[in-house]
């Protein structure tokens, strides 16, 4: 998938809240830029534009650019303040990025042949641990998600954090800090009731045989 997203945004010199506040009253959301070995810069975007954006998945994993102006530069979302109650957003932070640039970015996982998994085929059902992941790699390697493979997977197994295929360049912060980090991403599980059948019918059997 190559998604191109462009944000449209213009500089601002005002600060504080009540600032923020009347651009959110014209539609719009204050937001700042910084890294790159520039100074941090102010800016606001269109509301309405931006969760346009927000509704793409893979938007909060992507290189995107930002046209401030009309001149462009290459940033990734780093925070997003949403309103508690309301589906309003009040400020975006992004980050100033080139391809050589190291970041650290959550990604999502897409979980595939979870329908072909022989646990699955007998049964099992599939227990989701994680749903993303924190991964530290080059900006111009930043994979929009990770795949993980059940394909192969029996009842009774987990696939962990070590276990997934990363593309080249992308490491798991996780299992940056040890292998106690190595937690459980997916398993196969028998359903609720299998396990006290089995042992029901084991019983039964024991008993046939007295």
């Amino acid at each position: 998938m190559n998604e191109n997203f462009e944000i449209e945004a213009v500089s601002r010199d005002v600060q504080g809240k009540g600032a923020s506040r009347r651009l959110r009253r014209e539609g719009l959301v204050p937001g700042i830029i910084y890294g790159g070995g520039k100074e941090p810069e102010m800016i606001a975007t269109k509301h309405n534009v931006l969760l346009q954006h927000l509704e793409n998945e893979v938007f909060y994993s992507h290189i995107l650019t930002v046209k401030i102006d009309g001149n462009a530069q290459r940033v990734v979302l780093k925070d997003l303040q949403r309103h508690p109650a309301k589906p309003f957003v009040l400020h975006v932070d992004l980050l100033r990025v080139a391809d050589t640039d190291n970041i650290k970015m959550t990604v999502p996982l897409h979980f595939v042949n979870e329908d072909v998994a022989p646990g699955v085929k007998a049964g099992g059902k599939v227990s989701h641990t994680l749903s993303d992941v924190e991964i530290l790699c080059p900006a111009g390697k930043l994979p929009e998600f990770i795949e993980v493979d059940l394909g192969n997977m029996e009842m009774g197994d987990t696939i962990h954090l070590s276990e997934i295929a990363l593309p080249e360049g992308v490491q798991m912060v996780a299992l940056t800090h040890g292998d106690e980090h190595d937690t459980g991403v997916v398993a196969i599980h028998a359903p609720k009731g299998a396990a006290a059948d089995e042992e029901g019918e084991s019983e039964e059997g024991e008993s046939e045989g007295e």
